[in-house]
């Protein structure tokens, strides 16, 4: 890879919420909630430009689809933290679809190393539309407070979305970057075999 390859906008912003992931933690266990909560933020604003810059500009390479992945999974493990650590008297009486959501997030993960021994870089649509979701929730959460409809919205969506996630990880033989999602994946199925 070439090093102006390396260095475009998009993966720098990828290297920005890594190199930011120590900065946020650390915001987390000192307890500086509002600083934890706009840098969070930040991250998942960056996350969203990242991805319309790469597409805007022809800029998506295999290298940034894989450090978006690893910023994202980095960014979601923040996120987890934070509300644990800050939000979990409210999330208590939620907790049953709380654990179910994020065993099911982290499965996502632990199949992706176990069968293809990297973390995968699907970008599936279900998925950018759960993390706009998850941010709008996020925000609301820690400027206004704990919606329930708001938050049912969220965790089903995303539960259906890492449900979907592991389908795919389950019927495909290589790892890939970029599928959109399910119905895509098969209708190549479906040609291949034609």
């Amino acid at each position: 890879m070439k090093r102006r390859d390396l260095f475009t906008v998009p993966n720098l912003l990828g290297f920005y919420r890594l190199f930011m992931f120590p900065v946020i933690l650390y915001f987390i266990f000192t307890g500086k909630e509002s600083l934890f909560a706009i840098f969070l933020v930040i991250n998942l604003l960056t996350d969203v430009a990242d991805g319309i810059i790469a597409r805007k500009f022809n800029l998506a390479t295999e290298f940034g689809a894989r450090l978006d992945s690893m910023a994202d999974n980095f960014t979601y493990l923040l996120a987890f933290t934070g509300i644990f650590v800050f939000k979990l008297d409210d999330f208590l009486p939620h907790i049953y679809s709380f654990v179910l959501w994020f065993f099911l997030m982290i499965s996502t993960v632990i199949v992706s190393l176990v069968k293809f021994k990297r973390f995968s870089s699907f970008h599936l649509y279900s998925f950018k539309i759960g993390g706009y979701i998850q941010g709008f929730f996020f925000i609301v959460l820690f400027s206004y407070g704990f919606v329930t409809p708001l938050y049912y919205f969220m965790v089903i969506w995303g539960i259906l979305a890492s449900l979907e996630h592991i389908t795919i990880q389950l019927i495909i033989k290589e790892m890939r970057s970029n599928a959109r999602g399910l119905y895509w994946i098969l209708k190549e199925k479906k040609s291949d075999n034609q």
